[in-house]
């Protein structure tokens, strides 16, 4: 929320930012807003702000917010603001631990629409996912007995792309295969099924890492329950060779891992890049080696690793300036102990 809000809601008793009164709008029932410079206050509505306010409410609305479901801030998606807000105030969710049940249960399953894999087809395929086998399934037809695919919980990601996917409900979940990502976009029209799902998701890499590392505290485990790409966008590239044509692609910093793809709702990436640390001989500089050609942007980035160079342009020097902070960001952290298994694996890959 902002610093200083400047919005209300003088039935609920909280100040809000002008993005969520947007929000507190669309549960008028519970819910109305003023403008706390613009519009006309009484005397008893000043009084009942004065009585309750954002700590009060939380204390009333925010009771038993589970630790795995998703808080969300000024910075993400509408549709899980939304629904949070929604959780809270019309549903009564963190209230009323049975009402947590869709995420909480540790086993879920409904339909969501999928896209296809090589005809970007949205078809409704069946998802099942079981906290006790460690999985997220689907199934290409409704009554087929084999999934078409097994998700191990250990590897699944979930992310909100409203914009890539081009619908404000559209969720991407990744996992590994081979040690490879493989993407898949899904849908519902029901934006709290779709939030459900993902609090779901959350809830089951929750309770497998409080397994996997026992001991560990859960402020260190929460951080790693999904995320957020560090950064996306279009780049120019070359081969290992630096002398084929730079062609464009859309380029994921997922973590430690760079990938590129040739559109960016590719269900496998076309290559993968693993970005170490500065400890390990890991750098990242603005500008190409001298006598490259074939680059048609012009701002160049070289990344140094241990075995190559990987070289990219970028179409603005703003971009440049953006890819390079996200680079520095994974390069200045300190590799963890499982990462270097990991590094180990990129050196080795046929």
């Amino acid at each position: 929320m902002e610093r200083y809000p400047e919005w209300a809601s003088y039935t609920l008793g909280v100040f809000v930012c002008h993005s969520c009164s947007g929000l507190h709008r669309n549960i008028a029932q519970i819910s109305k807003v003023k403008s706390i410079l613009l519009d006309p206050w009484s005397s008893s509505e000043l009084e009942f702000m004065d009585s309750l306010g954002n700590n009060a409410c939380k204390a009333k609305y925010e009771q038993i917010v589970p630790a795995f479901y998703y808080c969300p801030t000024q910075k993400d998606c509408m549709l899980l603001r939304d629904q949070w807000i929604r959780a809270k105030y019309e549903r009564k969710e963190f209230v009323c631990v049975e009402r947590q049940e869709p995420y909480s249960a540790g086993y879920r399953e409904g339909f969501l629409w999928k896209r296809g894999r090589d005809n970007g087809q949205y078809l409704s395929r069946k998802f099942i996912l079981s906290e006790r086998e460690g999985v997220l399934k689907y199934f290409n037809k409704h009554d087929a007995r084999e999934p078409k695919a097994i998700m191990k919980i250990n590897t699944v990601n979930a992310t909100f792309q409203p914009t890539k996917i081009g619908t404000a409900h559209g969720l991407q979940i990744t996992y590994l295969k081979d040690n490879s990502t493989r993407n898949i976009f899904v849908y519902h029209e029901d934006g709290k099924e779709m939030v459900d799902w993902f609090n779901a998701i959350r809830a089951a890499r929750f309770h497998y890492l409080q397994v996997a590392f026992p001991g560990t505290p859960n402020s260190e485990l929460l951080s790693k329950l999904s995320r957020n790409y560090i950064k996306e966008g279009y780049m120019e590239k070359t081969g290992p060779k630096h002398t084929e044509g730079f062609k464009k692609r859309w380029f994921t910093m997922d973590d430690r891992r760079l990938m590129y793809f040739k559109d960016p709702l590719d269900a496998y990436a076309r290559g993968e890049v693993f970005i170490g640390s500065k400890e390990n001989s890991y750098t990242v500089l603005p500008g190409l080696p001298p006598n490259i050609q074939g680059y048609h942007w012009l701002f160049g980035i070289t990344i140094v690793t241990p075995d190559r160079k990987f070289l990219f342009a970028c179409e603005t020097e703003e971009d440049q300036k953006d890819w390079i902070a996200a680079f520095q960001t994974v390069i200045s952290r300190p590799m963890m102990p499982q990462e270097y298994a990991v590094e180990a694996y990129f050196k080795h890959k046929p």
